[in-house]
């Protein structure tokens, strides 16, 4: 299929569809791409970067990138299943960690929502062709998941916004070309008023990324810091002070369909976790073998859930699906441990080198943390959705 024929998917039988890319995925895997099998993702996004790019620009001439985005603006007008489908199929292939998440998932329904003609006509095309890379300027070290309480301002100067702060555990903002940025425009407002959603170019002297070494060694987070940074004045995305509604609507959008494919993922890993206690007779242990059929339970409970609500934009369903899968999966990565026994202590070699296992396990310590903190999911379905009282703030 090419994106050149133009025109909606089919949306005809789904096994058509799944057949027709199950074949694509594993004849693109083959030849230049085929080391490209299981590489990257969460604690491991520095392996074949560029490799992965390149992949990723193949997806978009073969019409598989922004599936579900309207035909109009460069989409393929994918229906809510075939979206499925195309997550479980590309995890299901051991396809590489894709690069261009925070453009297609996120920065892209956001523009397509809430943004201008002239916004959705300069940048929807390049993240289509996966020609500009996004990152998120949303947290910050003096708010944490808090992100009512950002500091980073933006003050007009003629035609331009001129941006001072700081935001932190930025993802892949080293090999990012733009950043959507949370920052308080009006100084006089408080908390969630007085925010706007900024467009803002990394390459310039005002922008300096700084890497987070992180438990497994890598640095795929950074700090940003904007010293006078600029952007165009209409890179507004909504009005100007309307930032809280826009960032919303991207948080609304960032766990969709793409979780059935994380859940994939996590689906092999627990297989390959329980043929590692085969390997190693922990599956004779009782105890050990009831955690691990616990966490196939918890992984079927999960996925049935996530279809469930899948679509749905009730309150709290977010929340809700955040805090079950991290808790899950730093769950899995504490099991490994227990199954690898004392192995699992000692790294394979100098100066650092971690196996799957143990960079699972440390990786996944920032699950509940990272996306919105368990306290702050617990927080939103305590107010939003039991309608419990907020407690007293300083």
């Amino acid at each position: 299929m090419s994106r050149r024929t133009g025109g909606r998917l089919p949306h005809g039988d789904l096994d058509v569809f799944r057949a027709t890319l199950r074949d694509w995925l594993a004849e693109a895997l083959r030849a230049e791409f085929a080391g490209l099998r299981g590489v990257g993702g969460p604690g491991r996004e520095h392996e074949a970067f560029a490799e992965r790019l390149a992949w990723e620009r193949h997806l978009s001439a073969a019409g598989w990138t922004c599936l579900g985005w309207p035909v109009e603006h460069g989409g393929r007008g994918a229906t809510l299943a075939q979206q499925v489908v195309f997550h479980e199929e590309y995890a299901r292939a051991d396809a590489p960690a894709r690069v261009n998440h925070f453009g297609e998932q996120l920065l892209g329904p956001t523009l397509i929502a809430f943004g201008s003609p002239a916004q959705q006509r300069r940048f929807l095309p390049q993240i289509v062709a996966v020609r500009e890379l996004w990152c998120q300027g949303y947290s910050e070290p003096g708010a944490g998941s808090d992100l009512a309480a950002v500091r980073t301002r933006a003050v007009l100067d003629g035609d331009q916004w001129v941006i001072d702060g700081q935001k932190v555990w930025t993802s892949l903002a080293h090999v990012a070309d733009w950043c959507f940025v949370l920052a308080r425009t009006d100084p006089s407002q408080q908390r969630h008023r007085g925010l706007s959603y900024l467009l803002v170019p990394m390459r310039q002297d005002g922008v300096e990324v700084r890497p987070i070494r992180q438990l497994t060694g890598s640095s795929e987070f950074n700090e940003v810091f904007f010293t006078a940074a600029r952007t165009d004045a209409d890179l507004v995305v909504g009005q100007v002070g309307d930032g809280w509604r826009v960032a919303m609507g991207t948080l609304a959008v960032e766990r969709g369909v793409a979780t059935l494919g994380q859940q994939v993922g996590f689906r092999r890993e627990l297989d390959a976790l329980v043929e590692a206690a085969r390997r190693t007779g922990a599956l004779d242990d009782p105890v050990l073998r009831d955690k691990l059929v616990r966490a196939r339970v918890g992984l079927e409970v999960m996925q049935a859930h996530a279809r469930r609500t899948l679509g749905s934009d009730g309150p709290g369903v977010a929340s809700v699906n955040k805090l079950v899968w991290a808790a899950w999966h730093r769950g899995l990565g504490e099991l490994a441990m227990e199954v690898l026994g004392a192995a699992s202590l000692q790294a394979r070699g100098e100066p650092y080198d971690l196996d799957d296992w143990q960079r699972l396990y440390l990786f996944s310590r920032a699950d509940t943390i990272y996306g919105g903190s368990d306290e702050v999911q617990r927080t939103i379905l305590a107010e939003r959705v039991l309608g419990l009282p907020r407690p007293a703030r300083p």
